[in-house]
């Protein structure tokens, strides 16, 4: 059988795996899926979940190394304990895992610096300037924070509507009522904010990020207050890993939400740029899958 490496970006939302002839390093297979399912409260039932994946897509050939970026690895032990238990489980083949926002730096084609994703949540991630330790912040998820990711911009934004009609303030003609009442199909906000709560939960708040942005676009200072202030936490997220003592130069962003929404980014990298004079932000532009398999072709970190 033909010997491949695997790289692995597994999301919140989705799984995107790419498999690489471990000679020639050319992508063989180029496979995404969702990440129903997926979990890291049982690490032994999350590497069956990998490797069944894998397993089905890398079924007429040898893999012989594995890297992946683990949405919800929050901590080293975390990681080293996935990456044993699908060492183990593949016969005991080299295997790296890091939290998924570790791979964007590689994925950017840079050896150092700081990854943020801001998608259905948000993390930041990068390591000391000395000791190569790693350091987080964030990624505390969709109700206890998360901020600036599409779950806390819904959030935030239905958390402004409803206290402005506690002051008995008309919103009617706001653009972000319409929009975030349209998405959720509500008839007005006490239906909402059931919604919300009730019909799905915080799972699916994300989905309704694309009203946030849509209302702001039509005039909502609501909703472009909510977006100003996302992109401030995005970019406090990078002021404590660096207070922390992590490198600052090169700063990688994605994730759907920050991806096409010039309205963040300016947020982000305005604020940047006044707390953190000379860091270089960058818009990832290749898959954060590209990450895991570069840290796979070349031995992990």
């Amino acid at each position: 059988m033909r010997p491949v490496v695997a790289g692995v970006d597994i999301g919140g939302t989705k799984t995107h795996v790419l498999l690489a002839d471990a000679v020639a390093h050319t992508v063989t297979d180029d496979v995404t899926l969702r990440s129903t399912d997926w979990q890291t409260r049982d690490l032994r039932r999350a590497a069956d979940w990998l490797i069944a994946r894998l397993r089905a897509i890398a079924d007429d050939a040898e893999l012989v190394r594995i890297a992946v970026g683990a949405h919800g690895c929050e901590t080293a032990a975390q990681c080293s304990l996935l990456a044993g238990a699908l060492g183990t489980a593949l016969g005991g083949i080299p295997v790296t895992v890091v939290n998924d926002a570790e791979l964007l730096v590689p994925a950017a084609g840079f050896e150092h610096g700081i990854g943020v994703v801001a998608g259905t949540g948000s993390i930041a991630v990068g390591r000391h300037r000395d000791s190569g330790v790693r350091l987080s912040a964030g990624g505390w998820g969709w109700v206890l924070g998360d901020e600036g990711s599409g779950s806390a911009l819904v959030r935030e934004a239905a958390r402004a509507l409803l206290t402005h009609a506690d002051t008995g303030t008309d919103l009617t003609a706001d653009p972000l009522t319409k929009a975030l009442l349209g998405s959720y199909g509500a008839a007005d906000l006490p239906e909402l904010a059931a919604a919300m709560s009730w019909d799905g939960g915080v799972e699916t708040w994300g989905r309704h990020t694309q009203a946030v942005f849509t209302a702001a676009d039509e005039g909502s200072a609501l909703a472009r207050g909510v977006i100003a202030e996302g992109g401030n936490a995005l970019a406090g997220l990078v002021t404590r890993l660096a207070e922390r003592g992590a490198r600052t130069d090169t700063v990688v962003f994605a994730g759907g939400v920050i991806t096409g929404q010039q309205r963040l980014w300016t947020s982000v990298t305005n604020r940047l740029a006044y707390d953190l004079p000379g860091t270089a932000p960058h818009l990832l532009d290749a898959p954060p899958a590209r990450g895991a398999l570069n840290l796979a072709l070349h031995g992990g970190h």
